[in-house]
Parts: structure tokens; C-alpha cells; sequence
């Protein structure tokens, strides 16, 4: 088996990466990844496994997570797991099982991408269906609050854990018909500074939003149903600061609000690793 192959997307999408990680920058890893069936989760799940994470699939669509899966299986010597998981019905006891399943398998977690996203209708306030608002609002915001609560115990076992929230450009700053999309990634960005203030003392865990910007996904493309997908970045050309997130450079990192489009690579230096 070929020692860390890229595949043609990664390969191309590295002539925009403006950080070089190393190649096994995610050893032994073990990372939840929400919405790992496609487009930047998929991304993030075949980079991350081909930086030697063991990565744990969630999504909603079982024949998506299976393809990445074989994926990783036949290019990595990692050990993805798959989590059929809709995340409109998770609750405290599907979140339990997932921990207590996490817990069995590998005994600690080291991170978690909160990619899961849905957007929901574009459309004035006054119109908006409230069943739809709801949707949204399970999805983007109350899923990651449970998930993160559920596993940190987990995380907390991880020497250097980081948790990732995918933000967006109108979850900083209000834009019109967006509705509850913009809103619930304005929750996701308080529920990241608040869990950051929380645990800044405790050098375990760090917690960071990101905006990934335009990325060519089955969501831009409904958002934007107008626009060309060859004028918008693929989401492998966002993987470098994807990986620097989780990796150790970035191990004194938290509280930050970033955005992939006009990040630089690293700035900082980074801390010792906690003992």
C-alpha cells in the first residue's frame, strides 16, 4: 500500500495551502467528524485519515459514509468508523451512546469538526416557517451544544484536544433572507467563546470557530444555484488550516475567530503539550 497518497482533488487544492503540515501531523488522532459524507466534512475525513487520524464518521446518509470509509480503508492503514446519525433526532440518550461507543472503541477523543450543517429556506423573517426555523436550529446549533457537552469527558482524556465549529460569513455579521441559518451560526460562534472562556485554564481542550467561506458543496450551490462551481475554492483547498487546527501547532489556539479566506497560516508559536 503507498505510504500517504494524495488523491486529485487534495493534490490540486495544496496549490492554495499557505501551511505545509507534516504528514503524519494527526498520528494515532481519534476525531469525530459531523457531516462526513461530503463536501468539506469528506474532505476533511479523507485529509485528516491520510494524516494518519483514525476518524469517526457522522452523518445522516449511511451509502455516503460508507463510500468514504472504503475510501480511507484501501489508501490508509487507519481505523475509520461509521455513525449513521441524523442529526434532527439527536438527544440525550443517542449522544450517550455515542460517547459510551467512543469510550470502547478508542478511550479518549481527541477532536471534533462540527461540519453539519443544514440552511434551510432563504427568505424574509416574516414568512419563515417556524417547523423549518426549528430544523435549523437542531441542526447547526442544538446538535453541536450536545455533542460537545456529552463528550468532554472524552476530550479531557485527549492530552491536546481541539473542537472546531464551521462558522459562516453571515453568522458574524447579519445579512438579510438568511434567516435561520445566520442566526444559529451566530449561537454556534457564542457557544464556541463560551466553552473557550470556560476551559482557557485548563490546557486541555481548545475550542475554535472557523469560516470556511465559499466552498464548492451541494450547499453553496443551493445557495447560490446562480453561480458557477469552477469560480468557488474546493474544500480540499481549505484543508490546510483545517489540519492546523487539530494538530499540535496549534496547540495554543483558542477563542479564535478565523476565516479561511483570508488566513495566512500561523502566527503564534505554539504551547508545550499538556502532561
Amino acid at each position: 500500500m503507498p505510504a500517504n497518497p494524495d488523491y486529485p482533488e487534495l493534490a490540486a487544492g495544496k496549490a492554495d495551502w499557505r501551511y505545509q503540515p507534516d504528514a503524519a501531523c494527526l498520528q494515532d488522532q481519534v476525531i469525530l467528524i459531523t457531516g462526513a459524507g461530503d463536501g468539506i466534512g469528506r474532505a476533511a475525513a479523507r485529509t485528516f485519515a491520510l494524516h494518519g487520524a483514525n476518524v469517526i464518521l457522522l452523518g445522516r446518509t449511511r451509502s455516503k459514509l460508507e463510500a468514504v470509509f472504503d475510501w480511507i480503508t484501501d489508501r490508509t492503514e487507519t481505523e475509520p468508523v461509521i455513525v449513521p446519525c441524523d442529526l434532527l433526532a439527536l438527544d440525550d440518550t443517542s449522544a450517550s451512546a455515542l460517547a459510551q461507543a467512543i469510550e470502547e472503541g478508542f478511550g479518549r477523543l481527541d477532536g471534533i469538526l462540527h461540519n453539519a450543517s443544514l440552511l434551510g429556506p432563504k427568505t424574509p423573517m416574516a414568512y419563515y416557517p417556524s417547523d423549518e426555523w426549528a430544523k435549523v436550529m437542531q441542526v447547526n446549533a442544538f446538535a453541536p451544544f450536545l455533542l460537545t457537552r456529552t463528550l468532554l469527558p472524552l476530550l479531557q482524556q485527549s492530552a491536546n484536544a481541539s473542537v472546531v465549529m464551521t462558522s459562516s460569513s453571515v453568522g458574524r455579521q447579519g445579512r438579510a433572507y438568511w434567516g435561520a441559518y445566520a442566526v444559529s451560526k451566530f449561537a454556534l460562534e457564542g457557544l464556541c467563546q463560551v466553552l473557550a472562556d470556560e476551559h482557557e485554564n485548563a490546557n486541555r481542550v481548545r475550542f475554535n470557530s472557523l469560516n470556511p467561506g465559499g466552498t464548492r458543496t451541494a450547499m453553496r450551490a443551493a445557495a447560490y444555484p446562480a453561480e458557477s462551481p469552477a469560480d468557488v475554492p474546493t474544500p480540499e483547498s481549505r484543508m490546510d488550516i483545517y489540519l492546523y487546527l487539530f494538530e499540535q501547532a496549534s496547540l495554543s489556539l483558542t477563542g479564535a475567530q478565523l476565516d479561511a479566506r483570508t488566513w495566512n497560516g500561523p502566527t503564534h508559536s505554539a504551547a508545550a503539550p499538556a502532561s
